[in-house]
């Protein structure tokens, strides 16, 4: 491979195709459009789920149960993944948990549930917390903090009807 080759064929500004201007252009008389059907005509808008006339694969799939879109993801952790993980008088945080991996993927809240035991005095701070884990971390000398959430159910709803209009 030579370095000339690398950018061989890459046009950063591409002129626009021009339609409809006659036999010889390449594009002309139907414009690139093909003869008759639906995309041919004007005005014509594909919906994103439309499948050739087919029955659409979201209809075909079965479906079972309800599916709660303003439901809340809440990641759980564990007090003793807590104690293993961190040293004495440490302050934890959601930034902290994620470097830790002990708080992965999309989530919307951090519960910390109070399965272990906990001997080290830690300062925790996030969205939700056990009765038992919250007696944990104060009877180990430590601190909890609870975060507000990142959206409450009105906010979420009206996220969700904008995103639709």
């Amino acid at each position: 491979m030579n370095l000339n080759d690398i950018h061989r064929g890459i046009t950063k500004h591409r002129k626009r195709k021009r339609i409809g201007r006659g036999v010889g252009s390449g594009t002309g008389k139907t414009s690139g459009r093909g003869h008759k059907g639906h995309k041919s005509r004007s005005g014509y808008s594909r919906k994103p789920n439309f499948q050739g006339g087919a029955m659409p694969m979201f209809r075909r799939v079965p479906k079972r149960g309800f599916n709660n879109k303003w439901s809340v993801d809440v990641f759980a952790v564990n007090v003793g993944k807590l104690n293993e993980t961190f040293e004495d008088g440490s302050e934890i945080t959601l930034e902290l948990l994620a470097e830790k991996d002990l708080a992965k993927g999309n989530f919307d809240e951090v519960k910390i549930l109070g399965d272990g035991e906990l001997t080290k005095k830690l300062t925790v701070s996030a969205h939700r917390f056990s009765k038992s884990a919250e007696q944990k971390i104060t009877a180990a000398g430590g601190t909890v903090n609870k975060l507000a959430p990142k959206q409450t159910p009105a906010e979420r709803v009206a996220k969700l009807k904008t995103a639709k209009a």
